[in-house]
Formats: C-alpha cells, sequence, structure tokens
C-alpha cells in the first residue's frame, strides 16, 4: 500500500470554532471567495440539530514553524498550523453564527448572518423583521453561544416574553426549556477532519480536493496564493478585495475611485498582474512555491525566503493598484481604438497588457507618451488574435521571456514591435484574416478589431453623419443602444429566397453598423428596396468614403449574397489593416 497522505481527526465544534479563534486552523478563502447564501447556513443549523452528518472536512499542515505571530486583524495568537481546503463555507457560516461575526458577501459589503428558530415548531429560518417582533421565535441563535449568555437566565427570559403574549400549557412550559438546551448543545456536534501533511504538495492537495470532492469548484494556484495573502498578509488581500469591490460602480461620495468601462476585476485577475510585474511570471503555479518559502532544491520552508517574496509582491500590489497608474493605463485602450469592454471579448488581453504597461513604466521608464503607443498597438493585436485565450499562461511567460535582453526604453519598444510585427504580416491581412472572418459567432474578435478600427479611422455610421466612436461612447448609452448591428440582407428576407441556416445568415460580412432608428425603418425589405432611399441622403464623395469604411463595393446592394460576403470579408480586413496602421503612424 502507498504511503498515506492524511490523518483522521475528530473535533467538537466547541473544539473547532476555539482553534480558528486562536489562529490554529486558518479560515481564508480558498476554493470560494464568498459564503453560501442565508438559506444554506439555516440548512446547515437544521441539520446538525437533527443529528443528520454534514460531511468531512479537509485540512492541509502548512509545514511552518509554529512560531507565535500577530495575523489578520491582531485577534490571532499564532500562526495558523492547519490551512482549510474543503469545508470552508461550512466553517465560515458556523463561526460567523456561534461567534456572532460578520461576513463578507459576494458583493464585498459586510453583513450579519441571522439564523432564527421556533422552539415550539423545532423550525429555523432566515431572520426577518417579522420574525424579530414575534415572541415565539428566538430571532438570532448567535446569543445562545455568547460568552455572557446563561442557559437558564436566557431560558427563563425567553418564557416571560412568550407568557406576556399569550398563556403557556404545561406541556410548553416543559418542552421550551428542554428544546432550548438541545440547541445550545450543538457545540458539542462531532466533526471529521482529514488532515494532509505539509509533505503533499499544492498540485496533489487539489487533486485530492476534486477526487473527495466531486461537486467542487477545483482549486487553482490563485486560489493557493490568496490563502497565503490571508495568513501572511492579510492587509494585501484586504486591499485586493476592495479595490476589486469599488470597480464595480461608480464613486457615490466624490472620492477618486478605479471604477471604469473596461474591467470590473476580480481578486484573482489583479493578483496575476501583480505577479506578472513582481516576478514577471505568468505561470501561478511557479510563484506560490516562491511565496511559501520553498527552496525549490531542497524543498524546505525558510522564513527569510518567504518574507523576501512578500516584500516584492507588496511593492507589486501598490503599483498595481495605484489609480493613476489604472486610469492612464485605459488611455491606451481608448487610444486602441477600444472605447469600452462593448469591444472587448477577453478580459485577460486587457489584465495581460496592463501588466506589460506597468513593466514599460516601472522597469524600462518608457515616457507616457511612448508607452501609450506601443501598448495600443499591441492591444490591437492581442485582442485581435486571441492572443491571450486558451494556454494564457504558457503565451505570456513566453512574451516575458522577450523582455529578458531589455534594457533600456527603447528596446522594451522595440521588442514589442517586432513581435507586432512578426505576428500581422502580409500573408495575416490577406490570407488569415479574410478566413477568421468567415464566422457567425456573436463575439468574433475580428468583427471587433473592425469597430475599433472605424473609431481609429474616424469613420461614419453606415448611411449616417454621425460617427462610430460618437455611438459607442459609453458615457453616452441609453436603455435603447443608440447603434446597432444590422443584416445588410437582413433576415427574414434571406429565408424568403431559401437561405435559412443561422451560420450563413449571421455571417461577420452581412452586419454594419447602423443606427437604431434606421435598424427599424429597414426591417425585412431587400437591400435594392431600402438602400436607394438612404443614398440620397449623400453626395457621391461621402459615398464613397462611407462604402471604403464599411468594406462595401459600389452598388453592393445589386449583388448576390454570397458573391456580396465573399467580396466584403476581404474589404473588411482591409479596413481593419487601415486601422491598425493608422495607429502604428502615430496619427
Amino acid at each position: 500500500m502507498a504511503e498515506v497522505l492524511f490523518k483522521k481527526v475528530d473535533y467538537t465544534l466547541k473544539k473547532l470554532i476555539e482553534d480558528i479563534s486562536i489562529g490554529e486552523i486558518g479560515l481564508p478563502d480558498i476554493q470560494r471567495p464568498f459564503v453560501w447564501p442565508m438559506t444554506k447556513v439555516r440548512d446547515l443549523f437544521d441539520s446538525m440539530y437533527r443529528g443528520f452528518p454534514i460531511g468531512y472536512l479537509l485540512f492541509w499542515e502548512n509545514g511552518y514553524s509554529n512560531a507565535h505571530r500577530t495575523i489578520g486583524t491582531g485577534q490571532k495568537q499564532k500562526l495558523p498550523r492547519l490551512l482549510i481546503v474543503d469545508g470552508q463555507q461550512r466553517l465560515t457560516s458556523l463561526y460567523a453564527v456561534m461567534k456572532n461575526e460578520p461576513i463578507i458577501s459576494k458583493d464585498y459589503k459586510r453583513q450579519r448572518v441571522k439564523i432564527a428558530f421556533h422552539p415550539l415548531n423545532e423550525r429555523f429560518e432566515v431572520s426577518n423583521p417579522a420574525i424579530e417582533k414575534d415572541a415565539e421565535w428566538i430571532p438570532d441563535i448567535s446569543d445562545l453561544w455568547h460568552a455572557d449568555t446563561d442557559a437558564f437566565t436566557f431560558i427563563n427570559q425567553f418564557l416571560e416574553r412568550l407568557r406576556a403574549r399569550r398563556s403557556l400549557t404545561p406541556e410548553e412550559e416543559k418542552t421550551i426549556p428542554r428544546i432550548i438546551n438541545r440547541l445550545i448543545k450543538l457545540d458539542e456536534y462531532p466533526l471529521t477532519a482529514l488532515e494532509i501533511s505539509s509533505s503533499v504538495d499544492e498540485d496533489q492537495v487539489s487533486s485530492i480536493f476534486v477526487r473527495i470532492n466531486s461537486q467542487g469548484t477545483p482549486l487553482n494556484q490563485a486560489n493557493f496564493i490568496l490563502t497565503l495573502m490571508s495568513v501572511f498578509w492579510d492587509e494585501g488581500r484586504k486591499e485586493l478585495e476592495d479595490f476589486c469591490r469599488r470597480s464595480k460602480s461608480p464613486s457615490t461620495d466624490g472620492r477618486p475611485s478605479p471604477f471604469n468601462h473596461y474591467l470590473r476585476p476580480n481578486p484573482e485577475q489583479l493578483l496575476r498582474v501583480s505577479v506578472a510585474l513582481g516576478f514577471r511570471r505568468a505561470r501561478l503555479e511557479y510563484v506560490y512555491s516562491l511565496l511559501r518559502g520553498k527552496d525549490l532544491e531542497t524543498r524546505q520552508f525558510s522564513d527569510e525566503q518567504r518574507d523576501k517574496q512578500f516584500a516584492l509582491l507588496r511593492e507589486a500590489q501598490a503599483y498595481t493598484l495605484d489609480l493613476q497608474n489604472w486610469h492612464e493605463f485605459f488611455k491606451a485602450l481608448k487610444r486602441a481604438g477600444y472605447p469600452s469592454d462593448q469591444l472587448i471579448s477577453s478580459q485577460m488581453a486587457v489584465l495581460y497588457t496592463y501588466a506589460l504597461w506597468l513593466i514599460g513604466k516601472r522597469d524600462f521608464k518608457v515616457d507616457l507618451h511612448s508607452l501609450r503607443e506601443v501598448i495600443a498597438r499591441w492591444f490591437f493585436m492581442a485582442t485581435l488574435t486571441g492572443r491571450y485565450t486558451g494556454s494564457f499562461e504558457a503565451r505570456f511567460e513566453q512574451d516575458m521571456a522577450l523582455l529578458r535582453n531589455a534594457n533600456s526604453a527603447d528596446e522594451f519598444v522595440q521588442i514589442l514591435d517586432q513581435q507586432i510585427d512578426a505576428v500581422l504580416t502580409h500573408d495575416y491581412w490577406n490570407v488569415t484574416l479574410p478566413s477568421e472572418l468567415e464566422t457567425a459567432a456573436a463575439r468574433n474578435t475580428g468583427q471587433f478589431a473592425y469597430y475599433a478600427a472605424l473609431c481609429l479611422l474616424e469613420a461614419s455610421v453606415l448611411y449616417s453623419k454621425m460617427k462610430v466612436s460618437e455611438l459607442v461612447d459609453p458615457s453616452s448609452r441609453a436603455k435603447k443602444a443608440a447603434l446597432e448591428r444590422h443584416h445588410l440582407f437582413p433576415r427574414k428576407y434571406l429565408q424568403r429566397i431559401g437561405i435559412r441556416e443561422r451560420r450563413l445568415i449571421n455571417q461577420v460580412s452581412n452586419y454594419a453598423l447602423v443606427e437604431w432608428s434606421d435598424n427599424i425603418k429597414i426591417s425585412d425589405k431587400a437591400p435594392k428596396d431600402y438602400v436607394p432611399e438612404l443614398e440620397k441622403r449623400f453626395n457621391p464623395e461621402e459615398l464613397e468614403r462611407m462604402y471604403q469604411w464599411h468594406g462595401l463595393p459600389k452598388n453592393w446592394y445589386d449583388l448576390d449574397y454570397t458573391s456580396l460576403i465573399n467580396e466584403r470579408k476581404k474589404l473588411i480586413a482591409l479596413v481593419i489593416k487601415s486601422g491598425f496602421e493608422r495607429l502604428r503612424g502615430g496619427a
């Protein structure tokens, strides 16, 4: 039999809560960031009250010396010996109720978990104002385990309130104290934990978690790093989470805010940026080992090494979360023709481009104008080609490797431009891109790049004098979008002539940007029936320029459908190229 990598340890609920309180067991967020809905907390207490099992817990020995130190809020007495791998939601819920501690909701808001109990019905419920006014209920069972609570006094006070409302039968007088005492004794509920040895690495821990919890969310390296932050740099994790919380909506108090129209990040995403800046790595597994203070040769842990690596992360995170850097970076995306997330299909492209921007600014001292221009070009290339989709960590590792020999601002810019040119070749523009535009995907990178190019070229909307950039500006959004994708050959028209396959109808080459009011008027008419009337708004020179912008041959409405989409995908590719050349020219 193979070596057993864990041991079974039996606990009472009271012992677990005590160990969490003093820091023997760390309670960081490891597999999911937030607690259950209140109804699941209610059901958890109901299961325990009825004597049902609530499952194993899975802990992991952290492998550090058990030196006494203060962590987190300063209430912990020692460095956690055990980290929670599976059972975090259950223990957070139990701890929050029994210690009357607030939790952090999915919206990053602190709130109390208030579970009510009806002694006569032996029923748990999420507390609410009606329950709080009802003498039949204990509105908050947390009061039962408060250090100053005396069970005898609590029961008598409950009975007095109930008697003031109605008379009690002799049976109720006997039953209520017995049931409340039974509830109080839930702190003796037995739980079993499997404690994994510190010799087991994070990949094995993740595999163990998945095997014993088939419905759980698989652990990833970011989960483990965020766990380490909770243990060794709790204020850093809180700063990260607070930044993400504030980025979700505009500031209401006039203070500077990370809110923007491109990205509402989660902690894992910004952690990746800090790691890229601080360690020049994309693969989080390497960084996790470093942050544990682990010598990759001897496999021993070193407090000194751990502190050194955390210092790098602190410095990188401070630079990443700097609001001046944050908002200055988004100007590069706007410069690239992307006014908001409306035209961006990959958040990883935004995140890794931000990492490059930070590296260029901090480590290579590239002046802001040059940095904005090269990063705009890079982002246009990266999002057009889907550079950071799929195996994005491996791709960015390769990009980091490109910079290893760079020693100056000029070399940083030159290396990025050389890579851009190596990707956006003559064959790419004339063969690869037209082929990629032969798709009906709703969020096609080529189509979004085409819209970005129209912004760069200061193009007008089809059959309108309004510019595309004006109508995709996020600050001008209304309930109904001012700008819409329109089928040049309307869907119902194509169906009438026998083209019914959605893949053919929804080709990128069959879409154009038009104003909402025009889209309504066009309805399901054939192009030759609606276009001549729209053309009357413009003189020949305006029409020629407009058709160039929108990749349409003259008198395009006289072509059959197949001929148009085959011709137009080549013309759209040329428009995208023209937009990029405008960007590269610095105009």
